[in-house]
């Protein structure tokens, strides 16, 4: 009877290390950072029993690898989290996505279709793909993906600003103003005024995009994406010393500087 008592015992108090240690994880990576982050979600992985579980702790830790850039890592983190539960639509959905980005377009197209049968209502593969979709020139796909999310998530935010870039990228500049307008008015969010931004952008007006990304920054001071929008708004503004400290700045909050290599090339140039 005492031998199982210390049994249960043991196994209550491992119980008890790993929900700390996964609160530590879970904190490091709502800080932004990621080293911590990756550090604790290796451990968790290694030592975790319960597949599930295991492939939830390597689909985190390759999220927060390829925060850190560590592309290559981030891929074998991934695909270690399919091989622990091949039934993770959010592994699906984070190989499709990092797949997008690295050019391999047909490759996340296959993990989206995979990942879609496992999960038929899931956000993150339809938004992907409408952005693959929208690369290859496929607008009406684009469309017909971000209405899907819509027929299901009916107020999803993604959804509607990923319509109204549509509009912006196709050059119906007036047309993505008047629905970012309306979609601010009905909840002001950080995501939106940055949306607005970039509009603005592209429409030539700097003071205006640069009032709406400041107001994006000020709503969610942590939204890395608000600080690429100010970079280019910055560059665009013959403010090149700024707009490389405010690339760092989104680096510094989980921005993939892969992704920013255009923009960091200018901030290396030799002035004029």
């Amino acid at each position: 009877m005492k031998k199982h008592l210390l049994i249960l015992a043991l196994a209550f108090s491992s119980l008890n290390f790993s929900a700390q240690d996964a609160k530590i994880a879970e904190e490091c990576f709502k800080k932004a950072d990621y080293k911590c982050a990756e550090e604790q979600y290796a451990k968790l992985a290694e030592k975790e029993q319960i597949q599930k579980f295991q492939s939830d702790y390597y689909n985190n830790l390759g999220t927060s690898q390829r925060r850190l850039g560590k592309t290559a890592l981030a891929f074998k983190s991934y695909e270690a989290a399919l091989r622990a539960n091949p039934m993770s639509a959010s592994v699906y959905a984070n190989l499709a996505s990092l797949n997008s980005q690295r050019g391999s377009k047909a490759k996340a197209l296959e993990y989206i279709d995979k990942g879609l049968q496992i999960e038929p209502e899931n956000v993150d593969m339809y938004l992907t793909r409408s952005k693959i979709y929208e690369s290859q020139g496929k607008k009406d796909l684009a469309s017909k993906d971000l209405n899907q999310i819509l027929s299901f998530a009916g107020d999803n935010i993604y959804a509607k600003t990923g319509l109204a870039n549509l509009k912006k990228n196709s050059g119906d500049l007036e047309g993505a103003l008047k629905d970012y307008n309306q979609l601010i008015s009905e909840k002001p969010e950080s995501l939106l005024y940055n949306g607005r931004a970039d509009v603005y952008l592209k429409m030539k007006k700097s003071k205006e995009a640069l009032v709406d990304v400041n107001k994006a920054i000020s709503i969610d001071p942590k939204f890395s994406q608000s600080y690429v929008t100010k970079a280019l708004i910055l560059f665009d503004t013959a403010k090149p010393k700024e707009a490389c400290t405010t690339l760092d700045k989104a680096v510094s909050l989980g921005y993939e500087k892969g992704l920013l290599a255009d923009y960091y090339a200018k901030c290396t140039a030799p002035a004029k």
